[in-house]
């Protein structure tokens, strides 16, 4: 199965080393079961028509977004920008910052969650535990208020670690549950496929060249456009 003209990735930032696709909610990032086809195979398509080049085209996986996550993922073109980037994805040398849409309003203008989490593989969906517990990893992330409205706040997320499901399962568990998050106890669903958790923006040194690079991905086309109506918050 190829992808279509429609299925065209939307690119943030490309060169011969890295490509950064901007995915939109509902779609995988990886192919699984569903036989859906997944962003990698989308942007592999776009890379060997874009270029011309004939056979398969290596494309390396560094990370990965949940399917009704939206916002920038990083391709690896090369098999040593590959190496690299998975090396600082461990070191975490690469900062990922999140927008999420909440619901309630957080009583702290800015705070960092430590909790731990352990993932249930039959249900796909991960346990919150506020102190040490056998099987599950620390999670830590800071979240600082951007802006609210009467019953929904837009947060912004410094990730710090990467577990299963982490901010929607951690925002879930201090009470604000991402926007039409059912899985993590949302009120109700969104009106497109997905969630309103966004990622933002990618900084890091690329991986070859070692200039730094601040990539941004601008929301899911008009799904965002209402908290336009939100007061900043200074």
């Amino acid at each position: 199965m190829h992808p279509n003209n429609t299925d065209r990735p939307d690119i943030l930032y490309e060169d011969n080393h890295i490509i950064i696709a901007n995915k939109a909610p509902g779609i995988l990032v990886q192919g699984d079961r569903t036989g859906d086809i997944p962003l990698l195979e989308r942007v592999r398509q776009y890379i060997k028509a874009h270029y011309n080049k004939p056979g398969n085209v290596f494309l390396g996986l560094v990370h990965r977004l949940d399917r009704p996550v939206s916002g920038a993922v990083i391709f690896a073109r090369t098999s040593k920008a590959l190496e690299r980037l998975n090396r600082m994805m461990r070191q975490r040398n690469i900062s990922k910052i999140y927008h999420a849409v909440v619901e309630g309003i957080p009583a702290s203008h800015e705070a960092t969650l430590i909790h731990y989490l352990r993932k249930n593989p039959r249900n796909n969906k991960t346990t919150v535990f506020t102190r040490p517990t056998p099987g599950a990893k620390e999670a830590v992330l800071h979240y600082r208020l951007i802006a609210v409205g009467e019953r929904y706040a837009l947060l912004e997320i410094d990730l710090k670690t990467g577990r299963h499901h982490q901010i929607r399962a951690q925002l879930a568990k201090a009470g604000h549950p991402v926007k039409g998050d059912l899985k993590y106890g949302a009120k109700r669903s969104n009106p497109f496929p997905g969630i309103m958790l966004h990622a933002r923006r990618l900084i890091f040194e690329h991986p070859v060249r070692r200039t730094a690079l601040n990539i941004v991905a601008p929301y899911p086309d008009t799904h965002w456009d209402w908290i336009g109506n939100f007061d900043t918050v200074r």
